[in-house]
């Protein structure tokens, strides 16, 4: 059970310290003081209390860590060491996971995912895969400037998109539409919210309104990445909302440029995906007004007064409603558009065990959810 394992992320570079978590989407953990007034060495000199140390990191080709022999959870954690690989191509987690190459990945590619069913149903590796308490993925939109700052334009992209057509083209049917910001086995979760679904001549009535009321040309730039999966995708919404009648621009942006622009509110569409489980007062500071990564710039007195009753109300009935009335004012308002649960999957050797980690202090069971990362502590390999 001391066996070394290669663990593959998903993102390009590693934020965790001291990885107590295998983390798929770069949320950043509690940091040390110490740490963060080394400004010269913050992220090389690193401070932690988890099961692992770092050995040695080469930015964009690994991270390896070691166990520490003073971790506080006695007889934590069985393997000696993991390295961590990035790879941002799907398909190149898919076979080397396949060859051998890797003992463990983890992935929110839909196709990727498609194609590890298949493998794991041959039984050449271990299949474990959630949307609960996940990401939400979305079209962000900036309502401070037009058209998103009209909820008619809003509405019409809503009724333009064909999300299940969009999932079984892009996706192979593996994903499942989501209703709003909270997945399921989330507080707030609401199986319908009333959003609007796909009528393609809605959405033409729509656009025309748009038009004769504001005296503008239904026009827009989508802001996506280069990744060629994104661009097809891009591609693919163009296409359903153009036949509504809206103008469509395409802006490749990477990664980082993306971020910045939402930041700057330098956008007027693009794909996002935020929102992952937990309490829903987590969810915060991405809505309420004013609020420097409330990305979208709505303002919306109803909702700052929902997150507001939710954050100190002690109830845990009277939070769940007031977190589905939040849910519900999103449907009606629109100020983002909900697509996809993200799905996530992490496919393992069949030697490899105990991927949620141990149970918590309190002797209830890990969290089923992956989208905040799992547990690497009581990660431990056959053989």
């Amino acid at each position: 059970m001391t066996d070394p394992m290669t663990v593959v992320v998903t993102t390009k570079v590693p934020w965790v310290a001291f990885p107590a978590y295998l983390f798929s989407n770069a949320r950043f953990g509690i940091s040390a003081q110490a740490q963060l007034d080394d400004a010269d060495h913050c992220d090389t000199n690193l401070i932690g209390t988890g099961p692992f140390m770092l050995d040695d990191w080469r930015q964009n080709d690994h991270l390896t860590v070691v166990k520490n022999p003073d971790y506080w959870k006695p007889g934590l954690p069985y393997l000696d060491e993991i390295e961590y690989r990035p790879m941002p191509d799907a398909t190149q987690m898919v076979n080397s996971i396949q060859s051998g190459e890797i003992d463990a990945m983890q992935t929110s590619s839909a196709l990727a995912i498609s194609d590890l069913r298949e493998i794991a149903d041959s039984g050449d590796v271990q299949l474990y895969e959630t949307d609960e308490f996940t990401e939400t993925g979305y079209l962000l939109v900036n309502t401070a400037k037009p058209p998103f700052d009209n909820i008619l334009a809003r509405r019409a992209i809503a009724y333009a998109i064909d999300l299940d057509t969009q999932n079984e083209v892009r996706n192979k049917g593996v994903l499942t539409k989501a209703s709003g910001p909270f997945a399921p086995g989330n507080m707030g979760y609401l199986e319908d919210t009333g959003l609007p679904q796909f009528d393609l001549e809605k959405a033409k009535e729509l656009v025309a309104q748009y038009e004769e009321e504001t005296g503008l040309e239904f026009r827009f730039t989508l802001s996506h990445g280069a990744e060629p999966d994104a661009q097809e995708g891009a591609q693919f919404f163009i296409e359903m909302v153009e036949k509504a009648g809206v103008k469509v621009d395409s802006k490749v942006v990477d990664q980082s440029q993306g971020i910045n622009d939402a930041i700057a509110g330098n956008f007027q569409a693009t794909g996002w995906r935020n929102h992952p489980g937990g309490d829903p007062d987590t969810q915060y500071v991405w809505w309420h007004t004013g609020s420097p990564v409330n990305f979208g710039k709505f303002s919306d007195p109803e909702i700052d007064r929902l997150l507001d009753e939710g954050r100190s109300e002690p109830d845990p009935e009277k939070r769940e409603q007031i977190y589905q009335d939040l849910n519900r004012r999103f449907a009606e308002q629109l100020y983002d558009l909900w697509s996809f649960w993200t799905l996530w999957a992490n496919a393992t050797d069949v030697n490899v065990h105990g991927l949620l980690g141990p149970d918590l202090p309190d002797g209830s069971g890990p969290l089923p959810g992956l989208a905040n990362g799992h547990a690497v502590d009581g990660l431990w390999v056959e053989g």
